[in-house]
């Protein structure tokens, strides 16, 4: 079972079975469940992961497949509980990369379709810049480790 904390910022040193929130970052934290002590980065978007918290409890919605980790751990988070899933093979976790950059461009594609005609909203340039990246924060949390 996890305990849920809502942050604004991620600590330095995250506690085992805590699942760190911050929802002005839209992005979830933990240590995998499995033990390892690798952590699992989970950003909240309509493309990536959901979150659902009911009052009392978090889930979050797909599964988390760390299939990158040594451990591969393969788990859902429901109202703080960890079930866990099953193991995929390289072709299942093959298509499961190719279906979500699939979901990413459908999104995508419908929101420039969808937004009034003006170009800008098109552009990647005319986004807000900012000061990290997903894979700033990515290459930060993981070199704590």
């Amino acid at each position: 079972m996890l305990q849920h904390k809502f942050v604004e910022f991620m600590p330095e040193k995250l506690e085992e079975g805590i699942l760190y929130v911050s929802v002005e970052y839209c992005t979830a934290l933990h240590k995998c469940v499995c033990g390892c002590g690798n952590t699992v980065v989970t950003p909240i978007s309509p493309t990536d992961w959901q979150l659902k918290f009911d009052g009392k409890s978090i889930s979050l919605s797909p599964s988390i497949g760390n299939w990158s980790f040594a451990c591969r751990s393969h788990y859902w988070i429901d109202k703080n509980h960890i079930r866990w899933a099953g193991n995929w093979d390289k072709d299942q976790i093959e298509e499961g990369r190719k279906e979500d950059q699939q979901k990413k461009a459908r999104y995508f594609n419908k929101l420039s379709i969808s937004e009034p005609s003006n170009d800008k909203l098109k552009t990647k340039e005319s986004l807000p810049k900012t000061s990290w990246s997903w894979r700033s924060i990515w290459n930060a949390l993981i070199s704590k480790n």
